[in-house]
């Protein structure tokens, strides 16, 4: 164990703040971690807004699956998968007189998918780095959701996505981290689906970890509470609706002016 390793393995989700503000030389510091992560070519393929205006953070708190906490945090930034300013780049160079085998300035699934990653990969540096500094933080990955609505309040260009909403504020309280159960979790060399008997034991082991085994009405064991509760839910049936809507306008060669 080292600091490092410390800080990651206490990390929890934060939704209650306590008053004291964040400077404006953490949030320096905490969007350059995030401007040093890992991105594919070094072409850094995300954008990231920082929410201030508080009627903007009521609105997304209403339409990120009513959290009113998001409208109390004191930090607010959405990070966005973007290759519009790619595409606005390329169309400024003139690439259409570059030699090459097939040109596209539409961009596909996999730059949506790089795209995606860089994203996420900043935005987990800005986790760190602000927990580092004692700044809790909570993903929202309800920005998905309602993808008319979202492209709209923040204005957001046909080729780009908001991959995940993140709340930052120092805590208000103190908690344990969330377990997690990590048994089958890492494969060697190729994936291997789990027997029924270590089905069984995961099933036991979520129990174990903390969920109680007094289900509901209606639910007999674990995988019937996160099947109803967390996948057959009314907001991943939008979830999965809006994100096909972001992948319809991605690939869309219409272009807003």
């Amino acid at each position: 164990m080292n600091p490092t390793l410390a800080l990651l393995d206490a990390r929890c989700s934060t939704r209650s703040y306590a008053p004291t503000p964040i400077t404006d030389a953490e949030k320096a510091a905490v969007l350059h971690s995030a401007m040093r992560a890992p991105t594919a070519g070094n072409m850094m393929m995300y954008s990231i807004i920082d929410v201030a205006d508080q009627a903007l953070k009521d609105r997304l708190a209403v339409t990120c699956d009513d959290q009113p906490f998001i409208a109390r945090a004191p930090w607010v930034l959405v990070f966005v998968a973007d290759m519009q300013k790619w595409i606005d780049l390329f169309r400024y160079s003139h690439v259409e007189d570059v030699a090459v085998a097939e040109h596209r300035l539409t961009p596909g699934l996999g730059d949506l998918m790089m795209a995606c990653s860089d994203a996420l990969i900043a935005a987990q540096n800005a986790v760190i780095a602000a927990e580092s500094l004692g700044i809790g933080s909570c993903y929202i990955g309800d920005v998905l959701e309602q993808a008319e609505i979202h492209s709209e309040l923040l204005q957001l260009p046909p080729h780009t996505m908001p991959i995940a909403l993140l709340c930052f504020g120092r805590p208000a309280t103190s908690r344990p981290p969330a377990p997690r159960y990590e048994d089958n979790v890492v494969h060697e060399n190729a994936y291997r689906r789990m027997t029924p008997v270590e089905l069984a034991a995961f099933s036991e082991g979520l129990v174990a970890q903390g969920t109680s085994r007094r289900f509901p009405p209606g639910i007999a064991n674990i995988g019937q509470l996160y099947y109803k509760r967390k996948h057959a839910i009314e907001f991943m049936a939008d979830m999965n609706r809006s994100v096909a809507w972001w992948l319809d306008r991605w690939c869309s060669t219409q272009e807003e002016e």
